[in-house]
């Protein structure tokens, strides 16, 4: 017997066409697989999960200025007026001149020798008495007794205890800025030149 001839299948040839259309249609099938869910994960942070980031960290606060009820520095406060029943006792010796408001005193009721005194030549006088005190030559109350224009001068020229606003602006304010037993410098008043002593 002859041997039976081998039945060869035929060759399927792919045409190039079909091959380029098969391709784009794969490549668009990958291409709709990436949905945005699956671009969000697999952008995800290192470590996985679904925790919020971590909130910025706060800015250093600047510290609050202090209120208005916080104690101010005690180099800062503002010094406390005196109080309004606060009083000094203190004696003076009064030389009244030219220009004293009353021309008159005890020593000269008609005014005659006060009227030629000038206020240069009382206040000489009035340093010159006060010399004679603070070297310990004489004492107050003797030299108030002989030349004092005041009607205090019978006391020594002790005025007695007295508070605020009772006596004119300069004379106040010098007797209350003395120390007891201190001695003030000549003050002028309306009413002439002092020489004042606080005694209490």
């Amino acid at each position: 017997m002859g041997r039976r001839p081998r039945c060869e299948q035929p060759k399927t040839q792919t045409h190039p066409k079909a091959f380029l259309l098969l391709r784009v249609a794969t490549q668009h099938a990958k291409i709709g697989s990436e949905t945005p869910a699956a671009d969000g994960a697999a952008r995800k942070r290192p470590g996985g999960g679904d925790a919020p980031a971590p909130a910025p960290a706060d800015k250093r606060r600047r510290p609050e200025p202090p209120s208005s009820s916080a104690p101010r520095d005690r180099h800062h406060q503002a010094r406390r007026p005196p109080p309004a029943d606060e009083k000094v006792r203190a004696s003076h010796i009064l030389i009244k001149h030219e220009g004293s408001r009353r021309k008159a005193s005890w020593r000269d009721p008609e005014g005659v020798a006060i009227s030629a005194t000038t206020r240069d030549d009382a206040a000489d006088l009035a340093r010159a008495l006060r010399d004679q005190i603070v070297s310990g030559e004489r004492k107050f109350e003797d030299i108030a007794a002989e030349n004092s224009d005041c009607n205090s001068a019978k006391r020594g020229g002790d005025l007695g205890s007295f508070g605020r606003g009772k006596m004119q602006k300069a004379f106040e304010k010098s007797a209350f800025a003395l120390k007891v037993g201190e001695i003030s410098d000549v003050i002028d008043t309306e009413s002439g030149v002092h020489i004042i002593k606080r005694t209490g």
